[in-house]
C-alpha cells in the first residue's frame, strides 16, 4: 500500500490552481531574468510566455523534477536562441517590426548595464545573468547550461572584468596627476 501511495505522488502533476499560482509567482521574475540575458524586454516576455505554455503540457515533469523555474528559464532561453537563428536567416524580419507602444523606459543605470552586457559574448552574458540576477551558484549554472564549473567560473571572471571596464562611474574623475 505504501508503494502505491509513492507511485501516486510521483505521477501527480500540478493542478490548474497550482500552475496558475506558480505562474503568478514566477512569471515576472523570469521575464526580468530573460530581459537581462537577452537585452530585449518584449522578446523576454514572449519567450517566457511560450515556455509557460509548453510547461502546461508538461506539468507532470515540472512537479516531479522539483525545479519548475529552472525548466521554464531553460526552455525560454532555448526559444530565444531558436528565434535568433530564424532572424539571422531573414534580415527583413527586423524591418517589419512595428514600433513599440510608449512605456516608461528604464533608468540610465539599467540602460548602461544592458548595453555593457550586450558587449559580452552570449555564453558569458547568460552566465552572468544566471549568477547575479537569478542568484544561482556555479554548480547550478553548470547543471543548467551543460558547462563545466571551471568554464562557468571563467565566464564569470571574464564577464566581471569586461563589465568593470565599461561601467566605470563617469562622475568620478581621475586626479590630474594620476
Amino acid at each position: 500500500m505504501h508503494g502505491e501511495r509513492d507511485t501516486w505522488i510521483q505521477e501527480r502533476f500540478l493542478t490548474v490552481e497550482e500552475f496558475e499560482a506558480f505562474y503568478a509567482q514566477a512569471a515576472g521574475r523570469l521575464t526580468g531574468q530573460l530581459y537581462v540575458m537577452l537585452g530585449d524586454h518584449h522578446e523576454a516576455q514572449d519567450v517566457v510566455q511560450e515556455a509557460f505554455v509548453r510547461g502546461w503540457g508538461r506539468r507532470r515533469q515540472l512537479d516531479r523534477e522539483g525545479r519548475p523555474e529552472a525548466w521554464i528559464r531553460t526552455v525560454a532561453w532555448r526559444l530565444a536562441v531558436s528565434r535568433w537563428r530564424v532572424r539571422r536567416r531573414s534580415a527583413d524580419a527586423w524591418q517589419r517590426t512595428a514600433p513599440a507602444a510608449h512605456l516608461e523606459g528604464p533608468g540610465p543605470e539599467a540602460v548602461a548595464l544592458v548595453e555593457a552586457l550586450r558587449l559580452l559574448p552570449l555564453k558569458q552574458r547568460r552566465t552572468m545573468a544566471l549568477h547575479y540576477v537569478c542568484d544561482l551558484t556555479v554548480e547550478q549554472i553548470a547543471a543548467e547550461t551543460a558547462l563545466s564549473a571551471s568554464t562557468v567560473k571563467t565566464h564569470l571572471s571574464r564577464g566581471r572584468a569586461t563589465l568593470s571596464r565599461h561601467l566605470q562611474d563617469p562622475r568620478i574623475e581621475e586626479a590630474p596627476d594620476a
